[in-house]
């Protein structure tokens, strides 16, 4: 424990309090708690948007060794509303470290707090589900910022996605021979994925939330991806409405994480809040068709209500549950299929693998020979 760090406190809106000491920026924040399992990736964890309003408990012990580098962002900043860590790394040992954890918190005015129990935290959110959370270096005073945890926003009803969007359309051009042209919605885009695209000769056109489709259909893609991002699909109604419309003009069509929640909602059916999600890149995955099973980066509260046990007509065909996750049987993955062919598919993990193991790249692969066949 470094007792040269100011105090901190750790307030849950059950009434749970855990104490520790200033992680990063001194100052007062709130979100919902959850917690991660990556035992490495931090910095792509943090820069995820899909974690924006959230305060991340990582549940390795020791975080921050290899430092912080310029180049494996996955945005332009740090999305988490807060960080929760046990033992702070004391020295950075890493050749691409540009500088410490600690101080990219400090120059982002990221709050944490740390020397405090997060196994306890996290069984502890793992018994009573995700919450609401605040943590403060500033005012300790326990039952002031119960009070004031109690009237945040809860993350069920919230609709983020315009707030992590980007502002204006970009392009990421193909690597190589130019094959494709991608239109992707962005959700909360990491930057690995049009990365992904890109070495497989796809030029991606990466439009903002809420762009109509007579936008994108001047770019003339080939293929339409839907992004990860941050909130309840439930209110993801604009979001929803484009992607029926391609489905309408029959363009291929891969979504991941809130995209695969897009799609199923675009098929007619319902989302759902789980009691603490998946989120960390050691989860397995079960491709129902083929057996095989991949350990996969994830990081979702919401799920896919869809039937497991048959395939579902819907008014753009026929939809089976083609993924699930072998810890719990949340459904993981969607295709659609019309007059006997793949349409479209999703997956709720992020094969991206930033950060994560690299199993499920394959799906991007998977996507270029539907563009093909098409």
């Amino acid at each position: 424990m470094n007792f040269n760090r100011q105090p901190a406190i750790l307030v849950l809106e059950d009434g749970r309090v855990f104490h520790g000491r200033r992680f990063g920026a001194t100052g007062e924040t709130y979100g919902e708690g959850v917690f991660s399992t990556g035992m490495s990736g931090y910095q792509e964890t943090l820069t995820d948007p899909s974690y924006f309003r959230q305060i991340v408990v990582a549940t390795a012990p020791h975080i921050g060794n290899t430092g912080w580098n310029d180049q494996d962002d996955e945005s332009n900043r740090i999305w988490v509303a807060g960080y929760v860590v046990r033992d702070p790394a004391r020295v950075v040992s890493n050749w691409r470290a540009d500088r410490s954890l600690e101080d990219e918190l400090i120059n982002q005015g990221i709050v944490g707090i740390c020397d405090l129990d997060t196994r306890a935290l996290t069984i502890h959110l793992r018994e009573s589900g995700a919450m609401r959370m605040a943590i403060s270096s500033e005012d300790t005073d326990e039952k002031k910022l119960l009070e004031k945890v109690r009237h945040q926003p809860r993350m069920a009803g919230a609709n983020l996605v315009q707030e992590v969007t980007a502002s204006l359309p970009y392009v990421v051009p193909a690597m190589g021979e130019k094959k494709f042209v991608v239109a992707a919605l962005d959700l909360g885009i990491k930057a690995n994925t049009p990365r992904e695209m890109a070495k497989r000769g796809i030029e991606t056109h990466i439009f903002p939330a809420g762009t109509e489709w007579e936008e994108i259909f001047k770019v003339n893609p080939d293929g339409f991806f839907i992004s990860n991002g941050p909130g309840d699909p439930a209110t993801a109604d604009q979001e929803v409405e484009l992607t029926k419309r391609v489905l309408e003009e029959g363009l291929p069509l891969f979504g991941i994480c809130f995209g695969n929640q897009i799609l199923g909602r675009a098929l007619g059916f319902d989302t759902y809040k789980l009691k603490y999600g998946h989120r960390g890149i050691n989860q397995p995955v079960l491709e129902r068709e083929t057996g095989r099973i991949d350990i996969t980066a994830h990081n979702h509260g919401f799920a896919l209500d869809v039937p497991l046990d048959k395939t579902t007509k819907t008014e753009f065909g026929e939809v089976k549950v083609s993924h699930i996750c072998l810890n719990d049987d949340v459904v993981e993955g969607l295709e659609l299929h019309k007059d006997g062919k793949l349409r479209a598919f999703s997956v709720q993990y992020h094969p991206e693998a930033a950060a994560g193991p690299h199993d499920a790249e394959h799906l991007f692969d998977r996507f270029v020979r539907l563009m093909q066949n098409a």
